[in-house]
């Protein structure tokens, strides 16, 4: 027992080291510190820039005209028609509302690891548009202004925000959240006027007024983008941005030195929701217009890969399109502050109107910008590398740096202006790469020793499995032989040798984790040499045949769920050959009923994967069936247990139907709350007090009914159904409860294929009970069919995942699903409450696979150990599958992946425990429990 628990406190750890590895390998920061502040030497051509920044807004739904042919933002078409510049910013995943704003007024694409440290705080320090600034004044959302006033070095950048708690996406009015922004802009700049140190203040050079306008966004959310609240919104925002320039104008006089640029940090999808990469998340809109900006260019054609300039009639005004990253230095160099340190970004110079002397200037100062951040970083890398392993960046020497740095400044000087910005585009995008190169540069390293940690461990666990759980490597007995000590020695040796090695280096900590953890790992394998000797011995005995076709079987179920993560249907093809399986293994002769049903269920589930995650509308009468099937198989469990005369039978009875008055509630306040949204009501508060109590109590009920094996698990599924409804809004209502009538009649089925292979006799359901002191004498040892067991386990948790949602992708979950809890904007909260909805069919797989181990008399630990090797083996796929290369969408997918199926494996160890709890603790409402028969 205590090497068992061992080897789980150990198993948990090295997952642990594992899952951590990720981010350590994928998203580690790429901020560099200790460059040169760079501007250019030129006098700017304005004096002060606005940026308003349309939370949410996505691109089509500024440019393009209503079905009459008007423009929903007249203000900003017509400064696209008669006085700025205009295209399209191309934003990157995930497409959220910090690493949004981080891009457009940092330069930088901030990694993961930083974004889900929280909106509300600025866990990474980077330089900004705004700390390089003379003063800035910022008004907007509590959530992204202290990213920025949080982030600079001295006191002068200000922040005024309204309350977090306006943010609800359940108010009668959000467009009510830009009105702030707009009357506390105008009030602003009216106390001016009788304030001369304000006055002064604003009257400097070199500022910024940054409005952030969350309206948009919010009514994305709550009402999608085709709404009429959303379009409405866009009417509001121009009407706003127009009486803002209109101000800025009247106050500074019109002195012409102001510049205004317009754009948002993300789109949105149709469904309201936004993080992945579909083109209507990352399609924002720019507008500039003000000091500095070219005038309208009227052009013949345009060459662009899609039809958006004849849908929108733009197609005679020139379309500038840019990366998101590329606004920070043009708002840099308009107002004549020093480009970001940490920025990216590429100026735009076709934006400018200015002399080419100064375009060309610019671009030379974002070269020696980003060459810097090049220099840094290969320096920090040099001196952690000793000489003789240094591999440097070829294409960018420090020889060919400063060639490159010559011929501009000296096409510069010959006034040769085009070719000096050619040949800075070119060295920053020599740079870029470079700084990729040297982010990257232990990369591989790294992930050859998580690799030989990976397949360590399997190793090990399939060994453990050989010798204390099988039958399979017992044909020979052999005297165990004590392992030599030159083995010891040796690992010790490689261990001490590696430390050396990183020690010179100056390597973190973590890699330390990372390059000794397998040693340990490696060592127990190879003193289990006996084991792997008497496996080769069983193994050649074993009809080669057999053994090639069993190989393949399993590796082919490995490569569906590994497809799966991909390609939902692939679960449909999955169930679809679960439906068949009692007719290829005869079961059908012994259990007809059963195996029908199964194939039933199986089918029936195999529906959901090729339903629509996302787009789709909700629909609460499926919420309303789903929650009526359940009240109608309660009744099955109800009336017998009316007939019952005992009077034990009371407290199941109330416990019973307290559930059932839980599911109607449930429905009510589904029905109730969505309502009144529609109504513009909002989250109605006794609404909320249920949810979230039938919440808290879905844990509690269970271990209020009887321990009986059917009576606690439909306990539990009538539970969690109650809190799976609140959190429903169409189709996926439906889910838990075909997953569990399918796992109701797995129970039957493995029952029966135990007595089919003559393993056991037949026990009677019905007089199974939990308990936690199990008879450990009843366990039996492993054989071949325990792995499909163990895979059918797999298989349905994967199915928990992807049944109803891609959980890899931010954007298939619907904000809607939390309305029932709350409607005030809380990412976190909203994002547990999300995960739980993901866990529900994940503990009802869990709870029926208790029920499995103890009716086929197995160990749990022994099937958990076979689960562990099936996760790991389909995480090692994924661990080569992730991509540091392609789209941002296809990076963040093969990192979510990997993580899942850690997550799986890390979550299965707690989830069980809670499974456990779940199905053995009994809670007494009242008194001692009267003795009874079953």
């Amino acid at each position: 027992m205590l090497d068992m628990l061992l080897f789980f406190t150990l198993g948990l750890l090295v997952h642990f080291v594992f899952f951590a590895s990720i981010f350590d390998i994928y998203f580690t920061s790429p901020l560099v510190h200790g460059m040169t502040p760079r501007f250019t030497p030129l006098p700017p051509p304005a004096r002060r820039l606005v940026l308003f920044v349309a939370d949410g807004l996505r691109a089509e739904a500024l440019y393009e005209l209503d079905e009459n042919g008007n423009s929903r933002a007249p203000f900003i078409r017509n400064i696209i028609m008669h006085e700025g510049s205009w295209g399209i910013s191309h934003t990157r995943v995930p497409t959220e509302s910090r690493p949004g704003h981080v891009a457009l007024i940092a330069g930088f694409y901030e990694d993961v690891s930083a974004v889900a440290r929280g909106w509300k705080e600025n866990p990474v320090e980077f330089d900004s548009l705004f700390n390089e600034s003379k003063y800035t004044w910022s008004w907007g959302s509590p959530d992204i202004l202290t990213m920025f006033s949080k982030g600079a070095s001295g006191d002068y950048v200000y922040a005024h925000s309204y309350d977090a708690k306006k943010e609800d996406f359940g108010a009668d009015d959000v467009t009510k959240l830009d009105t702030w922004v707009f009357d506390n802009v105008k009030d602003f700049f009216d106390a001016a006027k009788s304030n001369q140190s304000l006055f002064s203040k604003i009257n400097e050079e070199k500022i910024v007024f940054f409005l952030h306008l969350l309206g948009i966004d919010t009514n994305g959310h709550a009402h999608r983008p085709a709404s009429r609240q959303y379009k409405d919104n866009i009417k509001k925002v121009d009407d706003g941005v127009k009486e803002i320039v209109s101000m800025f104008k009247h106050f500074y006089r019109n002195d012409g030195k102001t510049t205004f640029i317009f754009t948002s940090d993300h789109g949105m999808t149709d469904w309201g929701s936004h993080g992945a990469g579909h083109p209507s998340e990352t399609l924002t809109p720019l507008v500039t217009w003000g000091a500095g900006i070219k005038y309208p260019q009227r052009v013949s054609a345009q060459q662009f890969d899609d039809t958006f300039l004849k849908e929108w009639r733009l197609e005679n005004w020139k379309r500038q399109d840019v990366n998101q990253a590329d606004i920070a230095p043009l708002m840099a160099s308009l107002i004549g502050v020093p480009f970001p340190l940490n920025s990216v970004g590429i100026l735009p110079v076709d934006y400018l109107n200015n002399t080419d002397l100064f375009k060309a200037e610019s671009m030379f100062t974002n070269a020696v910008q980003i060459l810097e951040q090049f220099k840094v970083k290969m320096t920090q890398k040099k001196e952690v590398t000793l000489p003789f392993l240094f591999i440097p960046f070829k294409l960018l020497s420090d020889s060919e740096q400063l060639n490159i740095l010559r011929k501009a400044r000296s096409y510069i000087k010959q006034r040769k202006f085009d070719e000096a910005i050619s040949l800075c585009k070119e060295l920053i995008h020599l740079a870029l790469k470079g700084l990729s190169y040297y982010h990257t540069y232990d990369r591989f390293f790294l992930g050859i020793s998580v690799v030989l940690g990976f397949v360590g461990w399997t190793s090990y666990t399939s060994l453990l499995i050989i010798k204390s759980h099988s039958n399979l490597a017992r044909g020979v007995i052999k005297e165990v032989k004590k392992p030599s000590h030159l083995l010891s020695y040796s690992f010790v040796a490689a261990g001490l040798f590696i430390a050396f090695f990183l020690l010179i280096q100056a390597c973190p900590w973590t890699y330390y984790v990372y390059c000794l953890l397998p040693l340990p790992i490696w060592y127990v394998v190879l003193k289990e040499f006996q084991v792997i000797e008497d496996l080769a011995a069983s193994l050649l005995t074993f009809p080669l045949s057999h053994f090639v076709g069993y190989l393949l079987v399993f590796t082919l179920g490995i490569e569906v769920l590994v497809l799966s993560f991909f390609y939902r249907y692939m679960l449909t093809a999955g169930l679809t050959a679960f439906a068949s399986w009692p007719f290829l293994t005869q079961l059908w002769t012994r259990a007809k009923i059963t195996s029908l049903s199964w194939t039933f269920f199986s089918l029936l589930l195999a529906v959901f994967p090729l339903m629509p995650v996302v787009g789709r509308k909700p629909d609460l009468s499926l919420v309303m069936g789903a929650g009526l099937l359940v009240l109608l198989l309660s009744l099955f469990v109800v009336i017998p247990l009316i007939k019952r005369k005992d009077g034990f039978v009371k407290e199941e009875l109330f416990v019973h139907l307290l559930q059932m008055l839980s599911i109607v509630l449930s429905m009510y306040v589904v029905y109730s709350t969505h309502s009144s949204l529609l109504r513009k009501g909002g989250l109605p508060a006794m609404n909320q007090v249920v949810s979230w109590a039938t919440l808290a109590s879905s844990l509690v009920l269970p271990l209020l009914s009887s321990t009986i094996l059917f009576q606690r698990l439909f306990s539990i599924l009538l539970s969690l159904m109650s809190t799976y409804l609140l959190l429903s809004t169409g189709y996926e209502a439906l889910f838990p409860l075909v997953l569990s009538c399918l796992m109701f009649v797995w129970i039957h089925m493995e029952q029966e294929t135990l007595q089919q292979s003559g393993v056991s006799c037949k026990i009677k359901l019905t007089s199974i009970q939990f308990s936690y002191n199990t008879d450990i004498t009843q366990f039996r040892q492993l054989c071949l069919d325990d792995i499909r067991r163990a895979f059918f386990l797999v298989f349905f948790l994967v199915t928990a995942f992807f049944g109803t949602g891609n959980v890899a992708s931010i954007n298939s979950f619907d904000l809607a699903s939390v309305y029932c809890f709350l409607t005030v904007f809380s990412p976190f909260m909203m994002a547990a409450l999300m995960m739980w909805k993901i866990l529900i069919p994940f503990v009802l797989v869990i709870c029926t696979f208790e029920v499995v181990q103890l009716t086929t008399q197995l160990s749990s630990k022994s099937l958990f150990l076979i689960v562990l090797v099936i996760s790991d083996i389909m995480a090692l796929h994924f661990f080569f599958l992730v991509k540091d290369y392609g789209s941002w969408l296809d990076i963040g997918t093969s990192i979510s992946h990997y993580v899942i199926v850690m997550s799986i494996t890390i979550f299965l160890v707690f989830l069980n425990g809670l499974a456990q709890l779940l199905m053995t603790k009994k809670l007494k409402l009242w008194g001692k429990p009267k003795s009874h028969l079953i």
